[in-house]
C-alpha cells in the first residue's frame, strides 16, 4: 500500500466507502477501513442493499423476526436497512465528533418510486431520519425536478441531506439553490444552521460511458480524441459552480450564522472502461473540501498506485469548457445526455428497489412461521 489515500485527505477529500452490509459491519471491516485506508464516511443506495440482503445469510435472523411478526415487505426493508445504518453511524460516530460533524456520515436513501413526488419524498426523509434517528445520518434524495423543493423543505427542517444522481451543471445549480433557501428556511424557523450539513453527489464515470459510445458512433480521429475527457470536464465545470455559489453574498449572510457549505461529492467513480486507469476519477479530481464515494476496487487501487499530485482541478476550467464545446459540435447534445443519464439513474434504483422487494418478500415466505 502507498499512502495516496492519507495524500489525498490531507489534500482536502474525504474519502467515503460507496457500499455497506451487514456483514461489513459485524465483521469488523467497516472499523477497519476508518481505522488503515482513511474511511471517514458511508453512502448506500437502492442497489446496494439489494445486492447485500440478496447475498448470504447475514440477515436471516431480523428476517426471521419481521415474518414472525408479519410485517409488510416494505416494513421489513425499512427496518433491515434502517439497521445497518444505524449501526454504521455508531461506527463511524468517533470521525463525526472528531471532525465536527462535517464526516463520520451514513447516507441512507429515500423510496426511489418517489422520486416525481415532492411530498412522499418530504415525508419519507422526515421518517427516515426519525427510524435512523442519529446525527450523522445523511438522508439521501435525488435531484429530479420534483427532488428540488423537497430539499429545501427537508433542510429547512434541520435534517441533513445528501443530494444524489446529479449529471448536469444546471440542475447543479438549482440543487446549490434549493440547499441555500433550506437554511435561509431553517434560520426563520430559529433552527442551529450549524447543525445541518449536505452534500451534492455529482456523478462522474457514467457521464464518461454515454458520452464515448457515441464518440465511438461518430469513429473520426477527432471523436477518438475526446473519449475519456467529458466526464473530468463535467466534474470540474460543477467545481467551478461551487466555488461561484459559496462565495456570493447571499452565502455570505448565512456563513455569519454558522451555516456549512454544501460540499461536492464524486459520485459513480468507479472506472467502467478497463483502457483508462482505474484511479481515473480519484486522481484527477482532487480539491479541498470535496467527497470522493469509492466502491471498495476503487479504494484498493488508489491505496495500491492512485497518483495524488495536489489538486487537480484548479486552473482547468477553460479546458474543461473548451472540452464538452468539442463534444457538442460533434453533434452530441449535452442536455440531451444528462437528462438520459438522470432518467436512468432513477429507473436503475427503482428496478433494484423492486428487485430488493421480491427477494425479501421471498425470505419473509421461507422463514415465515407455520399456522397453528
Amino acid at each position: 500500500m502507498t499512502d495516496a489515500l492519507k495524500r489525498l485527505s490531507e489534500e482536502g477529500v474525504a474519502i467515503w466507502l460507496d457500499d455497506l452490509s451487514r456483514k461489513r459491519i459485524t465483521s469488523g471491516n467497516l472499523a477497519e477501513l476508518i481505522d488503515q485506508q482513511h474511511v471517514v464516511g458511508v453512502t448506500t443506495n437502492p442497489s446496494i442493499f439489494q445486492k447485500a440482503i440478496s447475498q448470504g445469510d447475514g440477515y436471516d435472523q431480523q428476517l426471521s423476526d419481521l415474518a414472525a411478526r408479519r410485517v409488510t415487505v416494505e416494513e421489513a426493508i425499512r427496518m433491515i436497512t434502517t439497521a445497518d445504518v444505524r449501526d454504521a453511524a455508531d461506527i463511524l460516530r468517533p470521525v463525526f465528533e472528531s471532525t465536527g460533524g462535517q464526516d463520520g456520515r451514513v447516507s441512507i436513501e429515500v423510496d426511489p418510486r418517489l422520486a416525481h413526488d415532492t411530498h412522499a419524498t418530504v415525508a419519507e426523509a422526515k421518517q427516515l431520519a426519525w427510524l435512523v434517528d442519529r446525527p450523522n445520518a445523511l438522508i439521501k434524495i435525488p435531484a429530479t425536478e420534483a427532488g428540488i423543493p423537497a430539499i429545501t423543505e427537508v433542510i429547512g427542517l434541520g435534517i441533513s441531506v445528501n443530494v444524489t444522481l446529479i449529471f448536469s451543471l444546471e440542475r447543479y445549480r438549482k440543487v446549490m439553490d434549493a440547499y441555500l433557501a433550506g437554511l435561509e428556511k431553517a434560520k426563520e424557523r430559529g433552527l442551529d444552521l450549524s447543525t445541518i450539513y449536505s452534500v451534492a453527489s455529482f456523478f462522474v464515470s457514467r457521464v464518461d460511458t454515454e458520452i464515448d459510445k457515441r464518440l465511438d458512433g461518430i469513429g473520426t480521429d477527432e471523436a477518438k480524441g475526446l473519449k475519456g475527457k467529458a466526464a473530468l470536464a463535467n466534474a470540474r465545470l460543477a467545481y467551478e459552480a461551487y466555488e461561484e455559489v459559496f462565495s456570493s453574498d447571499r452565502w455570505a449572510a448565512l456563513d455569519k450564522a454558522q451555516a456549512n457549505k454544501q460540499r461536492p461529492l464524486w459520485a459513480s467513480t468507479g472506472v467502467k472502461d478497463p483502457a483508462y486507469k482505474d484511479t481515473l476519477y480519484v486522481d484527477e479530481l482532487v480539491a479541498p473540501n470535496t467527497v470522493n464515494t469509492m466502491p471498495e476496487a476503487t479504494l484498493e487501487a488508489t491505496g495500491d498506485h492512485g497518483q495524488i499530485t495536489g489538486n487537480t482541478i484548479k486552473g482547468t476550467y477553460d479546458q474543461a469548457r473548451s472540452e464538452i464545446a468539442a463534444v457538442e459540435k460533434l453533434g452530441i447534445s449535452y442536455d440531451e445526455v444528462v437528462q438520459l443519464l438522470e432518467d436512468e439513474g432513477v429507473e436503475k434504483f427503482e428496478a433494484s428497489w423492486t428487485d430488493l422487494l421480491k427477494s425479501t418478500e421471498a425470505e419473509l415466505k421461507r422463514l415465515a412461521p407455520s399456522e397453528g
